[in-house]
Formats: structure tokens, C-alpha cells, sequence
């Protein structure tokens, strides 16, 4: 079945308080994807972030992070004042400001429990231990003023039943209120996905690849990581050189030791997906080609020269969940491995319209060269939005892309127009609807047609600009959603 949708974090919607949230807006914007006819809804990671606020750096494999809860619905239920959210500084300007989201959505949250009546539905909800190890973490990393758990004193810095027994004796409300966050979102989020999929809406959710080294699960779990005996990393995450880097991209995060998860055909990991499609209908693993070979870097290297590439639990991993909605990300280097993994799973892979207009008539990325199983984005989240990607092209690249997008768009019966800028964005987003991919995605900056300021991420940089961009409510407009409907209906979307 052909579908369409867009690409539009949780925390982009527009929001009262900082941030977007799992409340009135994100059933507006459900209600305006139903409105353009379109059947797909893709987010980033709902999981807790950890430094640089990188959904792709979570402190906790399995938790949702509390930034998005809707506090209008907590006032609602009478745990709120309303005179106490305004009363907060919030700030609600071009971006989102996650140093003042920490400070005061966790006051307001924590104000919220001690309002809050702990029902049997609570109760069975603690008992059930979904969230406890994360629990534990946050409880010890407020006691310790938010320092990673390797900087941590004396008996702490290895975990172990006592260390447990001393937070669930001492520090019980503080466990209980991070137990609360993930019972608050979890329910705001089941409701707006059901509301999501009565409106023929599905989600697209993420996982990523990589934890951060400062999570619950290394700090819980450390045989899982190639960790030496004081428990620290020996070889990490992350890209060789290229072109674009003579150093490569060196992202720090700890490695599996997948030798180890083999001894129990990876149950850690399966648990992680299967978990995952309670909240998502179908499902992204990012950097699915280190799930083949992955390359590891000397934790002490300041660069990425020096990785080697190691061999990962290929379609050993997959045993018995080949038949979930899972969407692999198969971009960056990659080789006959993966490729074949690929064609074992069967899973969709990614082609990306930023990528395809080089002049190479064999480019993977041209809709001319896709087959039928495979998701078309005109850019990701760590791309520049399409504006943003054309300003920047120098004189011989934008010619090869308006003679390959040319003739692209040609083979498809489409008339190009190519006079302005913003011209040619539309005849991108309309060869991707045209394509034979399956399913098409747009980043919703794309249909705005804004350019590099609305820019998502950039990789392998910390910045507060990053994962920070913020829509507006008056972005979402009648004739925008109008256009989308036709292109749904004129390729059978």
C-alpha cells in the first residue's frame, strides 16, 4: 500500500510551555494530517536525553522522557494550579530552550505528585518494575546533583542489590516520582496514539542504535558493553573518514559486547524493539549497517582514524521479529554485508532525495533506481531542510541537480517548473509523492519551505541550536494541507 506522511518531532510542535507536548497541539496536528489526507506520522526517540539533549543519546533504553508530557492535562486533573505553570518563566521564542525545560518542567512535574492521588491503578503500575531500573538511576543521579554515574562516590560506582535497597529505604518518594513521569506519559501517549490510528493516522517511532555511556543500562548492565574491569570504555562509537571528514565522526558512545548477548540469542535487544511497538506502529533503527559490522575506536583517540570494523549479531538479532513493521536505516557506508542483511530481513530501507542529484545516473538515492520496498524522504533530521541544501550548492552541483531532477521528474510525466527556489523544492517533494517507494516522508520544514535555520540537527556537533527547532501554530496552514491532499490523491497515496 502507498502512504505518505511527515517528519515532525514531538518536541517541534508548538507549545505553551517551551516545548511541544503530548497535549492539544498534537491532536491538532494529528487532526491536520488527516486534513492533507495523509496516513503517516514519523517522530525521533521518545527516550530521556541525556547531555547535548540528543534523542540519539539516551540515559535509559527502555523510559520516556518527561519533557513532553502535557502539564494542561495534569492541571485538568486537578494536580496543577494553573496560576503555579504561569508563574514559570517559560520561554516560547524561535526554539526550544531544554536548559530551562530541566530546571522547570522537573518543578512542575514534581509539584504535580505531591497533588497526586496513588490509586491501585498506580500501584500496579509501581509494581510491575517496567520502569524500576530507571527509577533507581534518577533518584541516584538527583542525589548526586545530576553527575554521570562514573563520577559518582565510593560503593555507588558499581551497582548492586545494596545500592538498590539504599534508594527504595531512603529515597522512595524520589523513585516514585520518576515512576510517575513514565505512568503520566505513558498514558498521555497510548491516548493520542489511539486517537492517532481512529484517524487513520500510524506513527512511525525510532530507536537508536547507541545508549549513552552514562545511562541505566550501562550503569545496571555493564556485561552488556565492552567495558573494562573498571567499567570503562575501551573502544566506542562511531563513522571512519570520507570526503566530508578526514578525521571521521567519533561519537563516544559504548560498544555492545555482542559475543556476550549471543549466549542468550540477544533477548536484551529484542525486548528493546518488541517494547517499542506499544507506542509505535512501525519502528526505525537507526544506523541499522552497525548491526552488521561496526566501527570501533579507541575510547582514548580524539578522531575516528584509528577504528577498525568489527562484526555484529547480523540476522542472528532478528530471530522470531522479522515480521514486525521495522524500517531499516541503511545510509552511510555501506557494503555488500549490509546489503545482504538487507535482503535477508527484508526490511525497508531509506533513500534520500538530498542525496540523489549528483549526476551519477546509477545513484541508489534517484527514484528512477528504487524498488518498490523502500521509503523516500526528500531529507532526514540531520540533513538541512531543502532550502537550506539548494542555497548552498555551488554552481556545478546545483546544474547537475537541475539536470538530474530534470530528468527524474520527466520519466514520471511531470512538467518541471525549476524557475525559483522555491519552485524546485515543490518539484522535489512532488517526484518523492511520485515515486515507486512504498512510502514517502517530508520533514515538515520542507513543505514550509524554510531554510537552514529550521534545521533539525547538526551531526556530530553540540550546539543548543540542535534538536531544538519549534513550529509555530499559524505555520500549519489550510492551503498547505490543501496542496498535500492533492499530491496523496494525484499518486495514490
Amino acid at each position: 500500500m502507498r502512504q505518505a506522511g511527515i517528519l515532525l518531532h514531538i518536541t517541534s510542535l508548538p507549545g505553551k510551555y517551551g516545548v511541544g507536548t503530548l497535549g492539544q497541539e498534537a491532536y491538532d496536528f494529528i487532526d491536520y494530517l488527516a486534513s492533507a489526507q495523509l496516513k503517516l506520522w514519523q517522530v525521533l526517540p521518545l527516550f530521556p536525553t541525556g547531555y547535548g539533549d540528543s534523542p540519539y543519546q539516551a540515559n535509559c533504553s527502555q523510559a520516556l522522557n518527561y519533557y513532553m508530557i502535557d502539564l494542561d492535562d495534569l492541571v485538568t486533573k486537578g494536580y496543577l494550579d494553573p496560576k503555579f505553570l504561569l508563574a514559570m518563566p517559560w520561554e516560547n521564542g524561535e526554539h526550544v530552550n531544554f536548559e530551562l525545560l530541566f530546571k522547570y518542567k522537573t518543578i512542575c512535574l514534581k509539584e504535580a505528585f505531591i497533588n497526586f492521588k496513588q490509586d491501585s491503578d498506580f500501584l500496579a503500575f509501581v509494581k510491575g518494575k517496567k520502569y524500576h531500573e530507571y527509577a533507581i538511576y534518577m533518584t541516584l543521579k538527583e542525589k548526586f546533583n545530576y553527575e554521570p554515574w562514573y563520577k559518582w562516590p565510593g560503593k555507588y560506582y558499581t551497582y548492586d542489590e545494596n545500592i538498590e535497597e539504599i534508594v527504595l529505604k531512603n529515597y522512595y518518594h524520589v523513585y516514585l516520582f520518576y515512576i510517575f513521569t513514565q505512568y503520566i506519559f505513558e498514558k498521555q501517549w497510548l491516548k493520542l496514539k489511539q486517537y492517532a490510528n481512529q484517524n487513520g493516522i500510524k506513527i512511525i517511532g525510532d530507536i537508536p542504535l547507541y545508549l549513552g555511556y552514562d545511562s541505566s543500562d550501562v550503569y545496571m548492565h555493564k556485561e552488556l558493553f565492552q567495558l573494562n574491569a573498571k567499567h570503562e570504555m575501551i573502544k566506542v562509537a562511531g563513522c571512519p573518514p570520507d570526503a566530508f571528514s578526514a578525521d571521521g565522526q567519533l561519537w563516544g558512545n559504548p560498544l555492545y559486547d555482542w559475543k556476550y548477548m549471543a549466549q542468550d540469542n540477544y533477548s536484551w535487544w529484542q525486548k528493546r524493539i518488541k517494547d517499542q511497538f506499544l507506542f509505535f506502529d512501525y519502528l526505525r533503527i537507526d544506523h541499522f549497517r552497525g548491526l552488521d559490522r561496526y566501527y570501533a575506536i579507541p575510547a582514548k583517540d580524539d578522531t575516528a582514524r584509528n577504528g577498525r570494523w568489527q562484526t555484529g549479531p547480523k540476522l542472528a538479532l532478528f530471530k522470531g521479529i522479522l515480521d514486525y513493521n521495522i524500517i531499516a536505516e541503511d545510509l552511510g557506508e555501506i557494503d555488500e554485508g549490509v546489503r545482504k542483511l538487507m535482503r535477508q530481513t527484508n526490511f525497508p530501507g531509506m533513500k534520500v532525495l538530498e542525496f540523489a542529484f549528483d549526476g551519477n545516473p546509477d545513484n541508489e538515492h534517484k527514484p528512477s533506481n528504487y524498488v518498490a520496498n523502500c521509503i523516500c524522504y526528500t531529507g532526514t533530521h540531520d540533513n538541512s531542510p531543502l532550502k537550506g541544501y539548494l542555497l548552498a550548492l555551488d554552481d556545478y552541483a546545483k546544474t547537475n541537480l537541475i539536470g538530474d531532477l530534470t530528468k527524474e521528474l520527466t520519466l514520471l510525466k511531470i512538467k518541471p517548473k525549476l524557475d525559483t527556489i522555491d519552485d524546485i523544492i515543490d518539484d522535489i517533494i512532488e517526484l518523492a509523492f511520485a515515486s515507486k517507494a512504498n512510502i514517502c516522508i517530508i520533514p515538515w520544514q520542507d513543505f514550509l519551505h524554510q531554510g537552514e535555520e529550521a534545521r533539525m540537527n547538526h551531526p556530530s556537533t553540540l550546539s543548543t541550536a540542535n534538536w531544538s527547532y519549534y513550529t509555530k501554530k499559524t505555520d500549519f496552514k489550510k492551503n498547505i494541507s490543501n496542496k498535500i491532499a492533492r499530491l496523496v490523491a494525484k499518486y495514490d497515496r
